[in-house]
Formats: C-alpha cells, structure tokens, sequence
C-alpha cells in the first residue's frame, strides 16, 4: 500500500479497530472510519485518539446491517479492514440473533460493496474462538471449526460468507484470525480488564469466572500490525491466517501474574454469572503463528511471558489512570 490509498475500517470506535485506525494513521494512510451510529453523536475510543491522530481520519456514522450505508461508505475505499462485529460472547446467549444480523449479514453487505466497488483488498476479522476447544496444539488453520457459542457459530458463518465471495466472485478477501487481543480500552467483559479494574479500583477479593482455561493473549499492537501486513500482503488473498503469539497461559495464573504486576495480594471468588454453559466453554487456546511468518511476515513483537508481562504493564498503567478508570463499571458485571 501506498500512503494515497484509502482505507476504510469498520467497527473503528471499538478497542482493535480504534487502535488499527491510530495504526494506519501514523503509517501515512488515508483513513476512513466507520462508527456505529448513536444519538450521542460518540465515536466510541476514537473520541479520545491520541493526540498524533486526531483530526487525521475521516468519519462516517452508520451501521454495518444497512447495505445502503454500507455501499456508501466503501465507495472510494481501495483496502476494507472489517472489524465491525458483535463480540461479547456471554450476550450471545441471550441475543443470538443480533450476532447473526450484525456479524454474519455484516459482513454480507461488506462483500457485496466492495464487489460492487472493485474494492482491491478486503480484510474480514475472525477469532480464535472458532476453533472451539483446542483438539491439538498448536492451533494451526486448519485446524476443526466448531461452533461452542452462538458468537463463534456467527464469526464462522461470517468468515464462510467472506471467503465464499473470494471463491464465487474473486472478491480479493484475506481473513485474519486474532487470538486474545489484550490492551488500552478493552472492555471490562474480557478478562484481562476485569481484573485490572478490580484491583485498581480498590477491590482484593476479585470475581471471576473459570480459572483453568487457557489463552494465547496477543497484545494489540502486535494485532494492529497483524492487520496491516494482512492489507499489504497479496499473499494472503483467499488464506487464513491466525495472530497468535503460541504463548498460552490459564485464566488464573494470568491473574496472580498481573496482581504480581500491580504489587498486590489478591484473593478470587467465582462468580456464577460469569461462568458459560460447561459444554460452551473453550478449555483451551495456543496459537500457531507459522503462517503468518511465511506469508505475511508477521511475528509478534509481545510474545513468550516475557512479552506478556510488558504488555500487562502497558495495560495497567493505561487502565490505572483515573480518567480512564472512570470510563469502567468495574463494581458490576456486564455480559
């Protein structure tokens, strides 16, 4: 890609897509960013982009169900990064049709604008959880896909509905499938923010869900680089390709290692709500990144424990600041 490029990146106000935007920015690409639409007139995170970036995109409020918006905002775009999705697992168990709607005829009316458009690069954002519970590990692409949430049963319709147009149509599509993302403005729903909001609001006795599943987490700014290798790279047209750092860890010892960060004794509880159904639950998750080495280039600059740890301490003291804190409801549990 070259700096006169355009590039549109849906669901821009959320935690990845705010931090892709910054990303892309300060890489001299023309951005446009597509944000829900709200009365409120929010960006979501891109209201507080840092100060190298604001004013530097272009903004487009809508909504990705719409295909009328949706063709409108493609229109001009050279290379789509689609991050537009629905992605608390939890709500999906009790809005399943609203994942299929948003994720899954979302990313239906991406395609089809970008086909329309003659669109050269479109980059469809899908999760490690369609893997379900690891069978074998490392994880590599080809590994089984199933469907243990009706969040991941939608990224996998969402991820087929993509590939499908690269199949029927030669829709130049590349899917990237992070794994655990981790960082600044991640919402208090995944794990690694509950806990830092816990503890940096006050709170010892920290609730949590199950302790014994393990993660690959990915810092995101090693996932910001992931997407745009993904968009650079011709490589990856018609592939899958995981961002992962093959680095796995349990919920529990992720906890004691970031109370250890924050120089705390922490003590957790099981929080029944927290919980999924035990057969919805992925036990397990490790990356394989050998794809993304060989094809894209990708390598994560946050990998092994040692990563990790710099990539919690970055995290922490994002969230540790009190006009960020602010922005948590870290006394309830939202799903």
């Amino acid at each position: 890609m070259t700096a006169s490029k355009t590039i549109l990146v849906t669901g821009a106000d959320g935690f990845i897509g705010s931090h892709l935007v910054e990303d892309l920015v300060r890489a001299g690409h023309k951005v446009r960013a597509f944000v829900l639409y709200n009365s409120l007139g929010s960006w979501g995170w891109l209201d507080r982009a840092a100060a190298d970036v604001k004013g530097q995109f272009e903004v487009i409020a809508g909504d990705v169900r719409d295909p009328f918006m949706v063709h409108e905002a493609v229109k001009g775009c050279s290379h789509v990064a689609h991050l537009a999705a629905l992605i608390a697992i939890p709500y999906s168990y009790v809005a399943p049709s609203s994942y299929v709607e948003t994720n899954i005829t979302g990313t239906l009316n991406v395609m089809q604008a970008a086909r329309a458009h003659g669109t050269e690069r479109v980059v469809q954002t899908s999760t490690s959880e369609v893997y379900g519970t690891a069978q074998s590990v490392p994880i590599t692409e080809e590994h089984p896909l199933v469907g243990q949430s009706p969040y991941a049963a939608s990224k996998i319709g969402a991820d087929q509905m993509a590939l499908s147009y690269f199949r029927s149509f030669a829709t130049p599509v590349a899917v990237i499938r992070p794994f655990n993302t981790y960082g600044p403005r991640q919402s208090a729903r995944a794990v690694i923010p509950s806990i830092i909001t816990q503890l940096a609001a006050g709170k010892r006795r920290i609730e949590l869900g199950a302790l014994s599943p393990t993660r690959d987490f990915c810092f995101v700014a090693d996932t910001a680089r992931g997407f745009r290798a993904m968009l650079d790279s011709d490589k990856a047209l018609g592939e899958v390709v995981n961002v992962g750092t093959g680095h796995e860890i349990s919920i529990g010892e992720t906890a004691h290692l970031i109370a250890e960060l924050m120089g705390v004794e922490l003590e957790i509880v099981t929080d029944e709500q927290r919980l999924r159904p035990e057969a919805s639950e992925v036990e397990r998750l490790c990356a394989s990144n050998t794809k993304a080495a060989n094809l894209i280039g990708w390598q994560p600059e946050f990998g092994g424990r040692d990563g990790l740890r710099r990539g919690l301490q970055e995290t922490i003291e994002w969230f540790s600041d009190p006009a960020n804190l602010a922005a948590y409801k870290h006394e309830r549990y939202n799903i």
